[in-house]
This record gives C-alpha cells, sequence and structure tokens, in this order.
C-alpha cells in the first residue's frame, strides 16, 4: 500500500524514540504522518489543517494531550475528529474519555496496536452523538439533521410557491415516566414510536420525513403539503400513537401525543419553524384531545390566566330577553310578513306552508310514537361475557368547588361495585383553590389503592380531565361517569357482556336520586326516564345506533384512548358519539345499566344547563352532519336516523313555530279570527295526533322507568301537564335561543350546579 492512501496521522509525541518506531509503521500501513514534539505545536497543525486521526500522549510539553483534546472537542469542526490517548494511568484514562477521547492506550504499547487502532479509527470513524444524521437506536433523522432538511424544503418551497409543514408531537407523559422509570424510558419510547412510524409510514405520512430531538420528542417534516393535509396526518399520527400500548421497563403504559405544527408560510428559517411548531404543541397540551393545534402568530407560550368574573351589567341582563324576543320575531313575525307581501302581490304560499307545517308536526309526533313502540323490546346483552373479566377503570370527573359535597360518596359507591376483576377508580378533578377534601381523597387512597385521586392542573373542563386521566387508566374498559353518579353494584359485569361481544361502547340508563328536592328535580326525574328509558333504547332499536350521554357509559380503553373528548365542545360526549359511529364504531343503549344522579332543582339551573346541551347539540349538528350522510361504515338505515336527528331536531324548534303566522295570516284574510273555519279534519285529526304525544311519553316513561320511580304516579301526572302547557315550549325556545347564541359566536360552558 502506498503512502497517503488510507489517510493522514497527527502523532504528538515527545519521544523520539516512539516516534521513530510508530512512524515508519504507520506510513508502511499507508498513512501520512505529520509528527509535533509538543501540545503547543499541534494546536498550530491544527489550525490549519484537519487530520484523519490524532493520537497524542497525555504528557506532552507546553500544551498536554488533556488541554488538546479540550481546546480540539470545544470547536465544532473538531468535533468529529477521532483522538487516540497515549496515558500512563488509570485516572488518565477516566479523565481522557470523560474529555471526549475516542480511545485510550496504555504505554508502552507495540506499534503493531497503535497502527491497529488507528486503522479501526479511520474504518469506522466515530461521530459524536449530536452530529449523526440518524439516532443510532431508531434510525430517525437527528434533530440538527431535519432542522437543515426543513430549511432547504423552506427555501424550496418559497420559490416554486409550494406548501409545507413542520410538525412537532410531545409525549405529555414523558416527564413522570422518566421521574418513574429513569432515563431509559425516553430511548424504550423511542424505539417503539419509530417502530409504529415504519410499519405505517407509506399509509400515513408519504413523503413526510421523520426525527427525533434529544428529549425523544417526534419531529415531521411534511413538504409539499397543504394545511389542511398536514392538520389530517398529524391528526391520524397522533390517534395511532395514542391507541398503542408501550412497555418501559416490562410495564404497560399509554402516552398521550400533544402534536403542534407549523406552515412554510412567512417562516425565515427551518429552526424558526421548529420553534413555531414547540409554541403550539405547548399550547396543544392544554386540551390533550389529540388535535394539532397550529402555529399562529397570536399563540403565547403560557397559559392564559383566568379572567376575573365581572358583575353582569344592566345590558348584558338584557342579552337573553333580547335573544328570547328575537327568536319570536324571526319564527313567527318574519313569516306572517313574508305571507303578507307576497299576497299583496297575488303569491299566496300560506296554503303550501299550512300543508308543509302539518307535515312537519305529524313526522315529529309520529317518530315518538315509533321509538316509543320500539323501545318496549330494547336489545339485551347476551347473557354470558364473551371473555374473562379483565381489569376495568373507572373515570370519575369532578369539579371540586362545585361538587365537593358530593364526591367522596360517589367514590364510596364505586367502592361497593360488584366486579370480579380489579377495577380502577381514578377521580380526576380540578379546582382552582387547594380544598380539604382532596386531603380526604388521598386518605382514601391510601385505604383503598384502586381509588387514584388525580388533579389535572390547569384544566378548565370535564373534558381536559378525561384526557389526563387516559394515560393513567389500566382496565381494558372504561366507565365515565360525572361526580354524582352511583353506579349500581352490577354495572360494570353488565357493560362487560356487551363489550366482550362486539360493542364498542355501551350507554347506560341516568336516573334521578334527588326528585323529592323539588318540583325541577321531579320534573327532569320523570323526563330522563322518557329520554333514557324510552328514547334512546327506541331509537337504537329503530335506527340502530346509540348515543353515549357523558356519564354512565362504558367504552372499549383503545378506542377512548384515540378518540378523547373535545374541550372545544359543550357537548363533548355527543362529538365523540358521532365521531365514532362515522368511523364504524357499535354503539349499544342499555336502560337496565343503571346509575343515577342528581338533578338541577332551580329553574335557574336547569335552563343553563340546557341551554349548553342545545348550543353543543347544534355546534355538533353543524359539523357532523354531512360527514355521518357520507360515511361508508353507517348503513341507509343509520344514515336516515342521523338525517333525523341532527337536520330535523335542529329545523323543528322553528317549525313548531309555524302554525301561528299561517293561522293568523289565514285570520287576516278571512276578515277575523271569528271567521275561520276551525273545523277542518285534516287540522283536527293533526292536532289530537299531536296533543296525545305528551300522554303518550308520559305513559311510555311510566311503564318503562325503574321501580323507585314508578311508585311516583303523582311525578308523571305533573309531568304531563308541566310539558304539555308550558315545558315543551320551553325546550323549544331554548334550543332556538341556543342556535343564536352559536352564530353569534357566544359560547360558555356552565357547570351544572350540584344542590
Amino acid at each position: 500500500m502506498s503512502a497517503g492512501t488510507a489517510g493522514t496521522v497527527l502523532l504528538v509525541e515527545d519521544d523520539e524514540s516512539f516516534i521513530r518506531e510508530a512512524q515508519p509503521a504507520l506510513e508502511a500501513a499507508g498513512y501520512t504522518v505529520t509528527t509535533s514534539p509538543s501540545g503547543a505545536q499541534a494546536e498550530t497543525t491544527l489550525a490549519a489543517v484537519r487530520p484523519d486521526v490524532v493520537v497524542a500522549d497525555v504528557a506532552t510539553p507546553d500544551v498536554d494531550g488533556f488541554e488538546l483534546l479540550r481546546g480540539l472537542r470545544s470547536q465544532q469542526a473538531g468535533a468529529a475528529v477521532p483522538v487516540i490517548l497515549l496515558t500512563g494511568t488509570d485516572d488518565d484514562v477516566l479523565t481522557g474519555l470523560r474529555l471526549g477521547a475516542d480511545d485510550c492506550v496504555a504505554k508502552p504499547l507495540s506499534v503493531m496496536e497503535l497502527v491497529a487502532r488507528v486503522r479501526a479509527k479511520t474504518a469506522r470513524p466515530p461521530v459524536p452523538a449530536d452530529l449523526l444524521s440518524r439516532d443510532m437506536r431508531t434510525g430517525l433523522i437527528s434533530e440538527h439533521t431535519l432542522v437543515d432538511e426543513a430549511h432547504r424544503e423552506l427555501l424550496r418551497g418559497s420559490r416554486v410557491n409550494r406548501p409545507g409543514a413542520l410538525g412537532v408531537v410531545h409525549l405529555q407523559e414523558m416527564p413522570r415516566l422518566v421521574a418513574r422509570f429513569g432515563p431509559q424510558a425516553r430511548p424504550q419510547l423511542a424505539e417503539q414510536l419509530a417502530a409504529i412510524l415504519r410499519d405505517n409510514h407509506d399509509e400515513s405520512l408519504p413523503l413526510a420525513r421523520l426525527g427525533l430531538d434529544a428529549a425523544g420528542q417526534l419531529l415531521v417534516l411534511l413538504p409539499e403539503t397543504s394545511s389542511a393535509e398536514a392538520q389530517h396526518r398529524l391528526a391520524v399520527l397522533g390517534a395511532r400513537v395514542a391507541a398503542t400500548s408501550f412497555t418501559v421497563a416490562g410495564e404497560h403504559v399509554r402516552v398521550t401525543p400533544v402534536t403542534g405544527w407549523a406552515e412554510f408560510l412567512d417562516a425565515g428559517s427551518g429552526q424558526q419553524l421548529l420553534d413555531r411548531a414547540d409554541t403550539a404543541a405547548q399550547a396543544a397540551s392544554n386540551n390533550l384531545d389529540l388535535m394539532p393545534v397550529a402555529w399562529t402568530p397570536g399563540l403565547d407560550r403560557s397559559v392564559a390566566a383566568t379572567p376575573a368574573r365581572t358583575k353582569p351589567t344592566f345590558l348584558s341582563r338584557l342579552r337573553l330577553p333580547a335573544q328570547v324576543l328575537a327568536t319570536f320575531v324571526v319564527g313567527m313575525g318574519l313569516p306572517f310578513l313574508v305571507y303578507f307581501l307576497l299576497g299583496k302581490v297575488g303569491i299566496e304560499v300560506s296554503g303550501i306552508a299550512y300543508w308543509v307545517v302539518l307535515a312537519s308536526l305529524l313526522v315529529t309526533a309520529g317518530s315518538i310514537w315509533v321509538e316509543g313502540l320500539f323501545a318496549f323490546d330494547p336489545k339485551q346483552p347476551p347473557k354470558e361475557p364473551g371473555a374473562d373479566y379483565p381489569a376495568a377503570s373507572a373515570i370519575i370527573a369532578a369539579y371540586l368547588p362545585n361538587e365537593a359535597e358530593t364526591i367522596l360518596d360517589t367514590v364510596e359507591a364505586f367502592r361497593k361495585v360488584d366486579y370480579p376483576g380489579d377495577l380502577q377508580i381514578l377521580v380526576a378533578y380540578n379546582t382552582p383553590t387547594p380544598m380539604s377534601v382532596e386531603d380526604e381523597l388521598r386518605e382514601l387512597a391510601r385505604l383503598d389503592p384502586r381509588v387514584v385521586p388525580l388533579k389535572v392542573e390547569g384544566s378548565t373542563s370535564k373534558a381536559q380531565n378525561v384526557n389526563a386521566a387516559m394515560s393513567h387508566v389500566r382496565g381494558e374498559f372504561v366507565g365515565m361517569f360525572d361526580a354524582d353518579h352511583h353506579p349500581d353494584p352490577t354495572a360494570f359485569k353488565r357493560a362487560w357482556r356487551w363489550l366482550s361481544n362486539g360493542y364498542d361502547v355501551v350507554q347506560g340508563h341516568c336516573v334521578i336520586r334527588n326528585g323529592h328536592a323539588s318540583p325541577v328535580a321531579r320534573m327532569v326525574a320523570v323526563e330522563f326516564e322518557s329520554i333514557y328509558a324510552v328514547s334512546h333504547p327506541g331509537r337504537a332499536a329503530l335506527h340502530g345506533f346509540g348515543l353515549f350521554g357523558g356519564s354512565n357509559g362504558f367504552w372499549r380503553t383503545d378506542l377512548l384512548a384515540r378518540t378523547r373528548m373535545r374541550g372545544s365542545m359543550l357537548t363533548e360526549d355527543i362529538d365523540s358519539t358521532l365521531r365514532v359511529l362515522t368511523a364504524g364504531a357499535k354503539i349499544a343503549s342499555d336502560p337496565a345499566l343503571v346509575s343515577r344522579e342528581l338533578a338541577p332543582t332551580t329553574w335557574g339551573a336547569l335552563w343553563k344547563q340546557r341551554a349548553r346541551w342545545a348550543q353543543g347539540w347544534f355546534q355538533v349538528s353543524r359539523k357532523h352532519f354531512i360527514s355521518t350522510l357520507r360515511s361508508p361504515h353507517l348503513t341507509w338505515r343509520q344514515k336516515a336516523g342521523m338525517g333525523f336527528l341532527l337536520g330535523w331536531r335542529e329545523i323543528y324548534p322553528w317549525l313548531s313555530l309555524q302554525m301561528f303566522p299561517v293561522l293568523a295570516y289565514t285570520a287576516y284574510r278571512a276578515g277575523g279570527v271569528t271567521q275561520m273555519k276551525w273545523a277542518v279534519p285534516s287540522l283536527l285529526l293533526a292536532t289530537l295526533f299531536t296533543l296525545a304525544v305528551g300522554p303518550a311519553q308520559a305513559l311510555l316513561a311510566y311503564r318503562l322507568a325503574v321501580p323507585e320511580l314508578r311508585r311516583e304516579k303523582k311525578w308523571f301526572w305533573t309531568y304531563l301537564l308541566v310539558s304539555s302547557v308550558f315545558y315543551t315550549e320551553w325546550k323549544n325556545v331554548c334550543a332556538r335561543v341556543a342556535q343564536v347564541k352559536e352564530l353569534v359566536g357566544e359560547a360558555q360552558w356552565n357547570v351544572t350546579a350540584r344542590d
């Protein structure tokens, strides 16, 4: 081999006899050798050229080998140069390795050994971890390499006007897992994360470049990708990660991906893209709902402080009455004006409107009748579970200032649940100020390891509490409950009979347990029977799908982990229902799966609750109506049910008013009310059929109610009277006002007061 073909070696040594032996041997092996008798001279040489290998004695004059190594490693250009130190003691070896030496060899050594070690370093040159282009354990692109690629793609995209994005996926539980399992948690999670990405790379992230930063967080570069497509791809990736059970130190854990991303538009560099995406990820950590958050100039790194409540002003007090009045003006005054103006020009549409309104009343009344009849024969769960009883978890979401008085009773009710498997009782709560009940919860946890209090810092909603609890869930299925719910002792066993036989979610029957507290609570108690004992199971039997109602609902853990609750929705339960139904999930409704809860006891509290429900339903109807009709997983029968549930139920509160302007205009044309012909068969029959709905609902609710409520016959008679005269229209007003609030952007999550 000719000299110089194998590389260059800088030999720093003041022992001339060693140089006379080593230099010829290295040159014979094909290396070009430069020698320096001192560290100072070696520094001068290194300033001019970079050898392939440095061999340095630690005891050279002027500047010793350690100082030479320290200076070399402090420079970016010298960070990757292999250095072999010739040492004298074990302490020298430890010091050299600490400073970044690639090899330490004790003198004396043979020149053949020296040549072999030099050859090893040139054949497989060591690279510092921060300079590797790929992570050694996962094969993913390193952070600095991906940032460089992002910068190049950013410049290329600006030249050819192509979009793109950079995403950051944080694992919310990483600090907790590192604290529990040690630093090895990071590489273990990273390796499994990389395996998921490799297995699904072509399917979910075409053209993406995937990287890993030093903290084990995932980086996703998406060149030539629109903002909508970037949002979709990152959401798919997040759902896949959330649905996976990872293993750390031999223990199964679940993680919550928190995703932020920034598009190329207006970014100045790859590093700025990464910083923006990281800012967005921090914003996403407030919700934990798996929804990727896009960077915007208004995003702030810190969580905004909760604004202080301000005393309502006179004008703010008038907002609700004005909105109610506006709905009657739009719902009755405007149609009358249209009929009047069209009549002036010879176009009479009131007759058509009459038949349309009549048909709408009959359709609504008929659907209530049919659902009620189907409720008499609800689908029953299999008699036996399809598999042994696994570990199960209950998530009790609580807002302690409001529910501090009831939470301990609720936990005691769950401790009495009769379930053969391991039952975990997670109390996921938020509170703006410390409370003494927290100490009582911790004491309960000490006495009963099944009880796990979980304070969710920064939470402002039930959705955040549930999402935060998911990384602590141990069960194969999860029961979700509000803080006032007391389940039947056999509830978890009955739920597993559904879930172990092909169902993904089962919704139970929520029964009011404080009906004696007030007339409002008694009315709600009967209404809940008409909902959970009649409407829900009747709809499930008629249309082929159930609804998750937010509490006393049981989910397969893997489905809930990749679905989560979205705090941006006022009815996060219905939103999650529609998302999983359109994806092909099966939801059962079981009126015999009972839990008992508290009803609002005043009209004010009931209005706040129902206004939030109505506005939340309008939100999800606007968001999911089209997607449900397009879903390939739903049958035509189910789509018909969805059309009625999401479309017709939002239109009907306005249609229910239309008979008034029609009759008013008819009276105007006839010359007065006394001149009208009221004995019209179609009107009489439709009126009788519609009026019969109220008594039928009350009768069906009584017939299918739980035994303790059937003993309260007076409650059902009172409900019949109140709903016929007042309550039905009160709910229609609530629905119309809720739509107005949503359309003008007025949304407030009101916690249901507990008395």
